[in-house]
């Protein structure tokens, strides 16, 4: 795929109102573009306590983004855990807020599940994009999650990701194009259970 082509592909409205772009070439030297992964301890399925707290998440991730955030390129909650692909200048500084909002959802949810000093979150870990190929995999990576996970049987059938609007943006000949050539395989196979 050319750089024009990746462009084009890239030329969506991101999931919160702003317009998506796509990455420069100097973002993958810099290392400013990263997949956030976070997971509930013991990989419980907190989140996923019910329908109400997986959309209040997902707006409360929308809101992340929105003010902490460059650019999110794809995003997926499920009951158990979390992945962002973000584009941020200020890593250290976003992971300490993505913290802060793990301490409040905590707090909020072991209230409302009578389950006061619970450990909900594990970690926050963030994965720095090494290449375009590295950044198409993440891509494909992110929107399949609730599919790998077995939450679903396509992309479009899980409400809580950015799947939906980048088939709508892309299409589904471009989204099967860029699957193919830059299939998942193994990705996340060690560290996303």
């Amino acid at each position: 795929m050319t750089f024009a082509e990746r462009d084009a592909v890239l030329n969506w409205r991101a999931y919160n109102g702003r317009p998506w772009h796509s990455p420069p070439h100097s973002e993958y030297e810099d290392n400013r573009i990263y997949l956030l992964s976070a997971a509930c301890y013991e990989h419980k399925p907190i989140i996923g306590n019910s329908i109400g707290r997986m959309r209040q998440f997902q707006y409360a991730l929308d809101e992340f983004c929105k003010n902490h955030v460059k650019t999110c390129y794809a995003w997926c909650i499920l009951p158990n855990h979390y992945h962002l692909l973000i584009a941020t200048e200020k890593i250290r500084q976003v992971l300490k807020i993505a913290g802060q909002l793990h301490g409040r959802t905590s707090r909020q949810w072991n209230f409302e599940d009578n389950c006061t000093g619970r450990k909900v979150w594990f970690n926050c870990a963030e994965r720095c994009i090494r290449s375009e190929r590295h950044f198409w995999v993440s891509i494909n990576y992110v929107h399949h999650n609730p599919v790998k996970h077995g939450y679903c049987k396509q992309w479009t059938d899980w409400p809580y990701s950015s799947a939906t609007e980048y088939l709508e943006q892309i299409g589904r000949d471009k989204a099967v194009e860029i699957w193919n050539a830059y299939p998942v395989l193994q990705y996340g196979e060690k560290w996303d259970y």
